[in-house]
């Protein structure tokens, strides 16, 4: 008996951006963020009433400022990366649907499920575009997934990229970017900085901090001998967060007499307000004003093929293993 052929999909998903860079927006947009438990797991009786009263009342204005800073003619640096990435993507694997989705904003994760779908994808495959798996983000989209087909009808054979902190293709890809900078520039100290979680969500059994050292061991296998730290940014809040914490960091190495640095966040896959205003301002501006003399910041991989290319092998690499295992 021939079997049915499978119209094969793949959507890949990030965290999300406001639709303008004004408070209205952003607010609307830090209410689902910060409403998920996923990215705030404090009792929601307490949480909420704080959200609601206070953060959301204030941090939206302050915030829509600094969207206004990065925001560019056709949109939100986030947006407009991840689609990119979604059309290059579309171009390696013509015969699928390409899809990109945003866990709190538009295109949403339903929205876009219900229009490949529509299309007849009988076999998906789900990659979210964080490289080390956290319960904030990674489980999230897996929670948005789950949810869409709870109670559907019809589901496609899913296939869900967890985690690729250690892929080779990767780890080449980052160690490339820090070999090509490394050519340009010479430096006292090379900084890795991932975006922080609380030590709380670390103890309850996330085991993000070991995927980003596993990503920062294995790239500085390839890339050599040179000093290199890896640190924390983005605290948000008053509880413990992992450190070093990497505003700090760069407040303290001019006096011990780190003045050159290259800094890189493989957690990101396209630059944010987090890359762009935090990292390559913020944090700049600290490292500057307390003597350092030169700061090099090492973008994401963006618009860069390459990073189409890999993300085309993780899909392949799952609709394979499912073949195989029919096949036993």
């Amino acid at each position: 008996m021939e079997q049915p052929i499978r119209k094969k999909g793949i959507l890949i998903a990030n965290l999300g951006t406001p639709d303008k860079p004004e408070k209205k927006e952003v607010r609307a947009f830090l209410k689902r963020f910060l409403g998920d438990s996923r990215v705030i797991d404090t009792p929601r009786w307490l949480w909420l009433p704080l959200l609601h009263g206070i953060i959301l009342n204030t941090r939206p204005k302050k915030s829509a400022l600094l969207y206004k800073e990065i925001w560019r003619e056709a949109g939100s640096p986030l947006l407009i990366y991840t689609k990119a990435q979604a059309e290059l993507l579309q171009n390696l694997v013509p015969n699928q649907v390409v899809r990109f989705a945003m866990s709190y904003s538009h295109p949403d994760i339903p929205s876009v499920l219900a229009e490949m779908e529509a299309e007849g994808v009988t076999d998906l495959t789900v990659i979210p575009l964080y490289p080390q798996y956290s319960t904030t983000t990674t489980a999230s989209i897996y929670d948005s997934i789950a949810k869409y087909y709870l109670n559907s009808q019809k589901i496609p054979t899913l296939h869900f990229v967890s985690d690729y902190s250690d892929n080779p293709l990767y780890i080449q890809l980052v160690a490339s970017q820090i070999k090509e900078a490394l050519k340009e520039h010479e430096i006292d100290q090379l900084l890795f900085s991932y975006h922080g979680i609380p030590v709380s969500y670390v103890e309850k059994g996330d085991d993000y901090p070991i995927k980003c050292q596993q990503t920062t061991k294995a790239v500085m296998q390839l890339v050599g001998d040179i000093p290199y730290i890896e640190t924390y940014q983005s605290k948000f809040g008053p509880s413990e967060w992992l450190t070093p914490a990497t505003d700090a960091t760069l407040k303290a190495l001019p006096s011990k007499g780190i003045k050159r640095v290259m800094v890189i966040t493989p957690g990101f896959v396209s630059d944010c307000l987090e890359t762009i205003e935090e990292i390559e301002s913020e944090n700049y501006g600290y490292f500057m004003e307390n003597g350092g003399i030169e700061f090099h910041y090492i973008h994401p991989f963006n618009e860069d093929p390459r990073f189409a290319e890999l993300v085309k092998t993780l899909a392949v690499e799952q609709q394979s293993n499912e073949i195989e295992k029919e096949s036993l």
